[in-house]
């Protein structure tokens, strides 16, 4: 395992979660020492960097089990852990982290704590006996775990929440998709299309903490939430076919403005058309706009990333795309004759379902 000198904040931080989550002998132990109403400071890092800051105690150079990181925390000390706790080096050990650190904990044990994480670069855990709370220090980051009911039902909520936005998405991707074949796409309807994706993705993106913090027990949630997800990335695409193309803008810088905007901003769909390069105006983009055809290439899956650049980089267009003959499609690299007949076959095929599927809904 990496030091966690070496790490970002990000990844010491994600590490920390899963050593400590549901399924694992940290959490287990730590469920029997709030069972017992025992308190506990668990320090996870480096051993010899622990032992200059700390003092006293006993040195076990033991595998990490349950039971005895149960046993232990009945002393007053604290428990150094390796990196990756699966080996206790002591126990009984008097925290010494320095004073001038800034604190703003109260209790005597959730100041070493915060002081320890922040001088070692390490993660520790703090389990309070009085309040029955179990709080997690990682270098600067303070972070109180919920109980597992807690968790799930948060985790049930925002599902909830995302499955209604996916299915706004999936509404927006379909009359999208409908005025693309048609040609008669507007800077509205592609702003209103991104405002939806990444609504949907910030919200998909909120579910993550709650399953990294559940461990064993997220499985199900992971499972919805990749179900879910499948439209996002699909939706993405929607920039890649839309951003006006200049010097200073491609697909990928655009879709990082896009993800930092703030909420108010995104809620402004004049703001994601200046984003994607347009005017505020949305009345002022008078005429229709070209897909470049990523996302609905994308949707034959019969065709490569690559194969749809080549396609698009030699025509430019959906529209030029479906009216080329035969055998221009069949010169793009990549494509080939029997592809080309599929892939003319495929776009024909989609622009009769999404007739259907408009006329169901």
């Amino acid at each position: 395992m990496v030091k966690s000198k070496r790490k970002s904040k990000s990844i010491a931080y994600r590490e920390a979660i899963k050593m400590i989550s549901p399924g694992t002998k940290i959490r287990e132990a730590i469920s029997m020492m709030l069972q017992s109403r025992l308190g506990a400071l668990l320090c996870i890092g480096d051993p010899k960097r622990l032992a200059e800051l700390s003092d006293g105690g006993v040195e076990l150079n033991a595998a990490c089990t349950p039971q005895l990181l149960y046993e232990l925390s009945k002393m007053d000390g604290a428990i150094i852990l390796n990196e990756d706790g699966t080996t206790i080096t002591y126990a009984n050990r008097f925290l010494t982290p320095s004073n001038s650190i800034v604190s703003h904990e109260t209790g005597t044990r959730h100041i070493a704590a915060e002081r320890m994480a922040k001088q070692a670069k390490c993660a520790v855990v703090a389990v309070s006996e009085r309040r029955s709370s179990v709080t997690l220090y990682v270098q600067h980051t303070r972070h109180v775990l919920d109980s597992l009911p807690t968790l799930l039902n948060k985790a049930a909520q925002a599902l909830q929440t995302l499955e209604k936005y996916i299915t706004s998405l999936n509404q927006s991707m379909l009359d999208l998709s409908a005025r693309e074949f048609e040609d008669m796409v507007t800077i509205f309807d592609v702003c209103k299309a991104i405002q939806r994706c990444e609504m949907s993705r910030r919200i998909a993106s909120e579910i993550e903490p709650y399953i990294l913090e559940l461990g064993t027990e997220g499985r199900l949630i992971e499972l919805q939430l990749g179900e879910l997800s499948i439209p996002i990335e699909e939706s993405r695409l929607v920039i890649k076919d839309y951003y006006k193309e200049k010097p200073s803008l491609t697909a990928e810088i655009a879709e990082q403005r896009i993800e930092e905007l703030s909420h108010d901003e995104l809620l402004s769909l004049e703001t994601i058309s200046q984003t994607l390069g347009y005017g505020a105006n949305l009345r002022g983009v008078d005429t229709y706009l070209s897909t470049r055809g990523y996302r609905v290439l994308s949707q034959t899956r019969r065709l490569t990333p690559q194969i749809i650049d080549n396609l698009v980089n030699r025509f430019g267009t959906l529209q030029q795309i479906m009216r080329a003959p035969k055998d221009e499609l069949d010169a793009v690299e990549g494509v080939g004759e029997v592809l080309a007949e599929r892939v003319r076959l495929s776009l024909n095929n989609l622009r009769s379902q999404l007739a259907l599927d408009r006329g169901r809904t």
